[in-house]
């Protein structure tokens, strides 16, 4: 049996319900045994037809006569017949299931499951699930031992064709034909592969379910792990074309020309990162920080590095928001330095007619088969979660094998380190510049709005500030319907704050009217800008002080604590009010805790990381289906014998066909 053949492979599946196998990330017999039961329905008791009640959830066994497809008066198509076994009978119908008179012949031994309600003023089972009992069935007819009777039953994630009783029915045939282990030696503490396979699909207790699941996540990390190391090993074999030469006077020149003093975290991450761009080998490193810890600022020292080594670099950001807020940032800081630095976005094209950039910044727009840049030495991705992995190759093909810098603000817990990012090195800023005040955060009930309002007006009048009032989109895109409802909003506070200058903002103004909105809000022409979420990264208002995010509850963690980092970054107090209909655990962990690593391992323990980490992390999918990366001990087995089992990885080729490659590629 291949593991890491295709699902076609298998009897019974061809290329139209391989495709309806592709909607539950299904491609390849070894996926299939690892799509887990949602749950589990205990079948394991067999009641007489005598001792059934109505409502009642039960398996009887017994022998069916002919079922017999009846159309009632409303048109609605029935299945009857009626099931005897020795202590008596009941009537079974099913609706609008034609198929069942051929696919049940008479006087066939059947085990049926499903509830009883009345019919005609008598109990009868219910659209029941039904198997077929290998004894007593009809001449030619063949039977099977039964995997749906007198046991406890897998119920799996369906999709529209495939029943959880297909799925199920292919992985009971399956388990017979794979071997018993897939490594070397089973891991310590933890059952055999086909054990745990065994087990997790068709247990004979409940209990048998834990240590189950628990080898199989250890064979999913482990798989990761060897992946990342696999990537990291092909990296290091690569060497930079150009090779960086830079004066470390230069360098403290400008780091001591500026404004404001550098954080222990940030001077610590600059020698991590001038270090790396003097090596041979691409870099590959991860700097992580708070919102408002500086990263652009040690990213612009990474770039002026690069540039005093006679090479370029390029500034990948998600949004035309950030992207103008990172070229407005280098521009300030090297305005002392003969530096030219260029903008390009879906409406902002690249001029070279005068001089070539030697920091190139911008979006997607930036992946253009026309952006050519010579000599790029130094990639730069923001927020790179945002961004996938062919997005991620196409960037770095326009450099030679260039270092790359990645950045982001979502703080990222050490179990997700441990499993995902074992290929990168990782600088963290867990400080925040000099002067900062934490936000003062308040969860503010529906009947203290109108005092919040009043409250807002005072602030801003008597102190001359500014504030962002946030509306949670009602869809997960910018629709029309949500933008309504901004709007709406927006007219609303119009009558509620009549002194005060308001300004709308979402992601569907066109890029020119959203730089005007923008710029008005900047140079403290607007008092309150009203928006969707599409502030959450990229803007930098030093006098705004107050964020007000209206059904705060809708909200992640992780989303929130970017909102609130909109605000505080200056010496003057800001606060962040949290409308909601009603507490939560995360509403109340926004009111107690300022740093981002401490909510993201909030997050993680209240929602998991499918929902935090769900899309693409660091430009890859994580796609764990069993582990979980609160398994803190089975990540750490994993990661030992990821190590001890790589060098003889090329003996082990069924490990290496496993391997998701397309999945966590590191390039």
């Amino acid at each position: 049996m291949n593991l890491a053949g295709n699902i076609t492979s298998l009897p019974g599946i061809g290329s139209i319900v391989a495709q309806k196998f592709s909607n539950l990330d299904i491609y390849t017999v070894f996926d299939l045994l690892y799509h887990l039961p949602s749950r589990y329905e205990d079948r394991t008791i067999i009641t007489p037809v005598s001792q059934i009640k109505v409502d009642d959830t039960v398996t009887v066994i017994g022998t069916i006569d002919k079922i017999q497809n009846v159309f009632t008066k409303n048109g609605k198509r029935l299945q009857l017949a009626t099931l005897a076994d020795s202590s008596g009978k009941i009537s079974v119908l099913w609706f609008n299931q034609m198929y069942l008179a051929k696919s049940i012949p008479p006087n066939s031994e059947v085990s049926l499951y499903g509830k009883i309600a009345f019919y005609n003023k008598k109990p009868a089972l219910f659209s029941p699930d039904y198997e077929l009992i290998a004894n007593n069935l009809p001449a030619g007819r063949q039977g099977h031992e039964p995997y749906a009777t007198g046991r406890i039953i897998p119920i799996y994630p369906e999709t529209a064709g495939l029943t959880s009783k297909f799925i199920r029915k292919k992985i009971f045939d399956l388990i017979g034909q794979i071997p018993e282990e897939i490594l070397p030696q089973t891991p310590a503490g933890l059952p055999g592969w086909k054990q745990a396979i065994s087990n997790i699909h068709f247990p004979k207790s409940l209990d048998q379910v834990e240590p189950a699941r628990k080898r199989l996540a250890f064979d999913e990390l482990l798989l990761i792990q060897l992946g990342n190391l696999q990537s990291k090993a092909q990296r290091q074999s690569q060497k930079v074309k150009y090779k960086f030469d830079f004066s470390d006077l230069e360098i403290q020149k400008f780091v001591q020309s500026l404004p404001f003093t550098l954080t222990n975290t940030q001077k610590e991450s600059v020698v991590e990162i001038l270090e790396d761009l003097q090596k041979v080998v691409p870099a590959n490193r991860l700097l992580q920080g708070d919102v408002g810890s500086g990263k652009t600022v040690v990213a612009a020292i990474a770039s002026l590095s690069a540039h005093l080594s006679g090479l370029k670099t390029i500034f990948l950001a998600p949004t035309q928001i950030l992207a103008q807020q990172h070229y407005q940032t280098l521009t300030d800081l090297f305005k002392n330095i003969d530096l030219k630095i260029d903008l390009v976005t879906s409406n902002h094209k690249l001029n070279t007619e005068h001089r070539t950039p030697n920091i190139l910044v911008g979006t997607h727009a930036l992946l253009s088969e026309s952006i050519i840049l010579e000599k790029v030495g130094l990639i730069v991705i923001d927020e790179q979660h945002k961004f996938g992995v062919i997005q991620r190759q196409q960037l770095i093909k326009k450099g030679d094998s260039p270092h790359v810098l990645t950045m982001t603000a979502t703080p990222i817990p050490r179990t997700v380190a441990l499993t995902l990012l074992c290929d990168l090195n990782v600088s963290t800023l867990d400080a925040l510049p000099s002067g900062r005040l934490p936000v003062k955060t308040w969860v503010v009930p529906e009947i203290k709005r109108d005092p919040a309002y009043k409250w807002i007006s005072q602030q801003l009048k008597t102190n001359h500030q500014q504030a962002f009032i946030v509306c949670p989109l009602i869809e997960e895109s910018e629709t029309l319907t949500s933008i309504k409802s901004v709007k709406k909003h927006y007219e609303d506070l119009q009558k509620i704050f009549p002194d005060l200058k308001l300004g709308l903002l979402h992601g569907r103004l066109k890029p020119k009217e959203k730089d005007t909105v923008l710029e008005e809000f900047r140079n403290y022409k607007l008092d309150i800008l009203v928006t969707t979420p599409v502030v959450e990264v990229g803007i930098d208002i030093p006098n705004a002080t107050i964020m007000l995010i209206e059904s705060s509850q809708r909200f992640g963690l992780a989303q929130l604590h970017q909102l609130r980092g909109r605000v505080g970054r200056s010496d003057k107090q800001s606060y962040c009010l949290l409308f909601a209909e009603s507490q939560t655990q995360r509403l109340a962990a926004m009111q107690t805790h300022h740093s981002g690593l401490e909510l993201a391992n909030i997050d993680l323990k209240i929602r998991g990381i499918g929902d935090i980490y769900g899309t693409a992390q660091h430009g890859r999918k994580l796609n764990l289906k069993i582990a979980g990366l609160t398994d803190l001990d089975l990540i750490e087995q994993s990661k030992r014998a990821s190590e001890n089992l790589f060098l003889s990885l090329k003996d082990l080729p069924l490990l290496s066909e496993l391997l998701p490659q397309d999945k966590i590629s590191a390039t």
